[in-house]
């Protein structure tokens, strides 16, 4: 029976490079309307960000270079959905006749293969130095109907993991650290409140640049649970539930705690260095923070998040730092503070199954810098 099922060699080459591209380099297909005879994938972590398997027939070079025309509109919408400023394609031609005269690589940024059989591609040098591996890994014992049976069962394996891990990311968890972060806010107005101390306890532990250079440097964390009122507390509350419970369900409750206190402490900084001797208290800076959180998470998940990123995340934070310029008596410094010290110590910590030891090295790195700058402006510069 299996005799009766022939595979032409251009389709037995069309699998072997999904093979690769999606099982050993994490490639996912892109879903594309009104594109026939073309498989576009993506891994916005490779040099290559779209990789084309086009099986379609280019006969010339007219038709040649309406292909190019094509792909490069098709790519700025891709870059656009995800994000991107510069985005890579390589496009491999399994069926490019030989009219096909002028150059295939007049746009760096859009490599073009053409491919008649393995063997081009084994010695293609583009292919060999971008992809060195991709020789050995297409290399099978099987044929006919037992390659097309372990390439579809391999990509399929691949695929079921791959949603597994996104379940783990996406799936809901409870907010415990969230709820705690809510009642520790909570318990530091009332308490206060109640007892008739209130004032004397926020002018105790406020962030207030000469005391806390002083010494008095528990300032830098106490002042990011203390409020001034049931509407500062209440709209703070609100917005630490809606933006930190994501952050724990997405990054992990230890991730998600050392991103909310760096940041009101980077917030209290900041409020220090250019406030001058002015009080500052609210969790404003840290719930920023988590703002840069997200949106580090929705850059890296933008794949899975759509435009999220782009039309809800993005837009909240500029639409609360305008309105922080605009109103009187509100702490921008600590917002813009709290927003990149979330964004730094985020790339620090990683986001699972997407940072890289070299991206969260120089996370690290970049802010252990920061951090000892924003000090040094804030102890030394501005007390001289």
């Amino acid at each position: 029976m299996n005799g009766d099922i022939v595979f032409d060699s251009k389709n037995v080459l069309t699998m072997k490079l999904l093979h690769y591209f999606i099982t050993e380099k994490n490639y996912n297909p892109i879903i594309l309307q009104g594109v026939d005879n073309e498989i576009w994938l993506e891994n916005l972590d490779e040099e290559c960000k779209v990789v084309r398997i086009v099986s379609n027939y280019i006969h010339n070079d007219e038709q040649f270079d309406f292909d190019i025309f094509k792909t490069k509109r098709i790519v700025r919408k891709i870059k656009k959905k995800t994000l991107s400023f510069h985005m890579n394609v390589l496009s491999i031609f399994l069926d490019m006749g030989d009219n096909v005269t002028e150059e295939l690589n007049k746009d760096p940024k859009l490599m073009n293969v053409k491919v008649k059989d393995e063997k081009d591609i084994y010695q293609n040098v583009f292919l060999k130095e971008t992809f060195p591996d991709l020789k050995k890994k297409m290399e099978y014992s099987e044929e006919g109907v037992e390659l097309f049976a372990k390439i579809t069962n391999d990509i399929n394996r691949h695929n079921r993991e791959d949603a597994h891990r996104l379940e783990k990311v996406f799936q809901h968890k409870e907010s415990y650290v969230t709820y705690f972060l809510i009642a520790l806010n909570v318990l530091f107005y009332f308490v206060p409140l109640l007892s008739g101390n209130d004032s004397t306890i926020i002018a105790s532990y406020c962030v207030h640049g000469p005391s806390i250079r002083n010494g008095e440097y528990y300032r830098l964390l106490t002042g990011i649970f203390l409020h001034g009122s049931i509407w500062h507390l209440g709209f703070n509350c609100y917005a630490l539930y809606s933006i930190g419970s994501q952050i724990e369900n997405y990054l992990g409750r230890m991730k998600y705690i050392c991103i909310y206190l760096f940041s009101g402490i980077i917030g209290s900084l900041f409020s220090m260095s250019f406030s001058g001797t002015a009080a500052s208290i609210g969790a404003s800076g840290a719930i920023f923070g988590l703002m840069g959180a997200l949106l580090y998470f929705g850059y890296y998940y933008r794949i899975y998040l759509g435009n999220v990123a782009k039309t809800q995340i993005l837009p909240l934070i500029l639409l609360n730092l305008g309105m922080g310029f605009m109103l009187s008596g509100v702490d921008n410094f600590a917002h813009i503070g709290g927003l990149v010290g979330g964004l730094m110590i985020t790339m620090a910590l990683g986001v699972k199954d997407k940072s890289s030891t070299f991206e969260r090295v120089n996370g690290w790195i970049i802010t252990a810098i920061f951090v000892a700058f924003i000090s040094y402006f804030a102890f030394i510069y501005t007390a001289q």
